[in-house]
């Protein structure tokens, strides 16, 4: 158990919650999140995101002298002396960034700032944006000087919703301080925990850096497969298969075509662009592989709606069933999902259009989305049916009987057994 520090994480959502639960086993935090609700039903070990280990959750809050304290009032943060901030970085409608969640959580840290205070930044951000940005908020809110009274870090989070396999410990950990013996004692603090080892960066830029990258590049690879998937569809060839023969070469990167959304693939790769055009630079690559991306759903929309023109159906008021909304597999995380693009090209067309994700909640896709989702599995005739999310719920849903009373089905993921489907990516 480590007395000295006393670690404070602001905001616990996907990336909050599994950090204080693993810092919470070696030293004493208070998880602190501005929803009471998000709070109160973490004390009662419920967590919508299913990010966390519940059993580990239940352990560190019951963890004597050290482990977690939830709470959503500031004052409890006071005997702090180092704050991560985890708070969502979105872009707004016009896509470009959006830094309110985090310069709030700047302007309420800087109350209660205190010298010798660091304050860690883990949300993904474009280069420059923690000294730039956030480091004057704490300035002006605290009256404290930069790096002579407190300082700052940068470890960008590596957290992947819904996977079990690469959890928090075992992923390679960037860090970064505002000098070097604060770089240091982060990367140690880190190091700590992150069984998968460290990389201290150079400096907090390079580490922001880092993680705008990461994303850009996996953006920028799907784009390159999802543009070939338009083209394979116009020379009627399926992509999954010249995917498979192309794999066979061993330095062939084979990524799948796909619906790209969520708050990170989808998002991060505008704050590179952002900061780029503040500089004078239009990154026609990053720039280009969004706009692909960007269009697949309709493009899946158009591509059943002609399916189904083939066969002589009546399109406006035709029944169509979306199979998962949320922007991957097996994880409620809507933020940003693309299912939404293939949701409003149908009804564009006046179709009837049911959604159904077992994973999703379906309070908040009502309120962010205006959707209202099915709840069940008891599904009627649909004249189109897509496959939209690889749950693994959806392999028990009998995709024969569906066929044989004339549904088309599209499957965007290659998910269901290829003879039962009439068309995919």
């Amino acid at each position: 158990m480590n007395t000295k520090k006393q670690i404070a994480i602001i905001g616990l959502g996907y990336v909050g919650l599994p950090l204080a639960i693993e810092f919470a086993k070696k030293y004493k935090v208070i998880g602190f999140d501005t929803n009471e609700s998000r709070v109160e039903e973490l004390k009662q070990l419920e967590d919508r995101t299913h990010e966390a280990n519940l059993e580990d959750l239940k352990a560190v809050l019951s963890s004597p002298g050290f482990g977690l304290t939830l709470s959503a009032k500031l004052a409890d943060l006071a005997t702090c002396n180092m704050y991560i901030v985890t708070v969502p970085t979105p872009i707004d409608h016009l896509k470009r960034p959006d830094l309110q969640p985090l310069l709030d959580a700047s302007k309420m840290l800087g109350r209660i700032l205190k010298s010798g205070d660091i304050v860690i930044y883990e949300s993904t951000v474009y280069p420059g944006c923690t000294e730039e940005d956030c480091v004057p908020v704490l300035e002006q809110k605290s009256g404290l000087k930069y790096n002579i009274d407190f300082f700052c870090g940068y470890s960008p989070e590596r957290i992947n919703p819904g996977d079990k396999v690469n959890t928090l410990t075992k992923i390679k950990k960037v860090t970064s301080g505002s000098t070097p013996d604060i770089a240091t004692e982060i990367d140690q603090l880190y190091a700590s925990i992150i069984t998968a080892g460290t990389h201290l960066a150079p400096s907090i830029k390079v580490a922001e850096a880092s993680k705008a990258i990461e994303n850009a590049q996996r953006d920028v690879n799907i784009s390159f497969v999802n543009e070939l998937a338009l083209i394979f569809d116009r020379m009627e060839i399926d992509t999954a298969d010249v995917l498979a023969a192309a794999a066979t070469k061993w330095n062939f990167l084979n990524y799948k075509p796909g619906l790209v959304g969520g708050h990170c693939i989808g998002v991060d790769p505008y704050y590179l662009v952002h900061k780029s055009e503040a500089l004078g630079y239009k990154p026609e690559v990053i720039l280009s592989g969004r706009r692909v991306n960007d269009n697949m759903g309709m493009f899946v929309a158009n591509k059943v709606i002609k399916m189904l023109v083939a066969r002589n159906k009546v399109i406006n008021g035709a029944k169509a069933l979306i199979l998962g909304f949320a922007f991957k597999e097996n994880c409620p995380d809507t933020r940003n999902t693309r299912v939404i693009d293939i949701y409003k090209e149908l009804k564009s067309f006046s179709m009837e259009v049911d959604v159904y994700d077992p994973w999703a909640n379906i309070a908040e896709v009502k309120a962010e989305y205006n959707i209202q989702m099915i709840q069940n599995d008891h599904f009627e005739h649909y004249d189109i049916i897509i496959l939209a999310v690889a749950h693994q719920q959806f392999l028990n849903i009998n995709y024969a009987a569906f066929k044989a009373k004339g549904s088309v089905i599209f499957d965007t993921k290659s998910f269901i057994q290829r003879d039962l489907v009439d068309g995919r990516l």
